[in-house]
């Protein structure tokens, strides 16, 4: 019989990893962002938190894509199992688009 402590753990995993849009849905890549890795990843991206600021990231499309699907032990987990190529894809445009805040 799982534990208390157990049951807890495994409710907190779930939470933090939305479940990835059908394919007939359309992504909402900020919203995405902000709810799966703007934990660690401040403002959006805009500025450093747990993670590194990702607006004005000097590494390429495929280092970003490799860290998304493999993680990096210790500091991000992998969600090459959570999200597909395209909306990888998608992130990664995502990124590449941040400026900072008007006004």
């Amino acid at each position: 019989m799982p534990t208390l402590a157990a049951l807890v753990t495994i409710s907190t995993l779930s939470a933090q990893q939305p479940a990835p849009p059908t394919q007939n849905e359309e992504l909402d890549v900020g919203q995405l962002f902000a709810t799966t890795c703007g934990w660690c990843h401040s403002d959006g991206g805009r500025a450093a938190g747990k993670g590194p600021q990702l607006m004005d990231t000097k590494r390429d499309d495929e280092f970003i894509r490799n860290r998304i699907k493999h993680g990096k032990e210790g500091a991000m987990p992998a969600f090459g199992v959570v999200f597909s190529d395209a909306q990888i894809d998608e992130i990664i445009k995502y990124i590449r688009a941040l400026k900072p805040h008007q006004g």
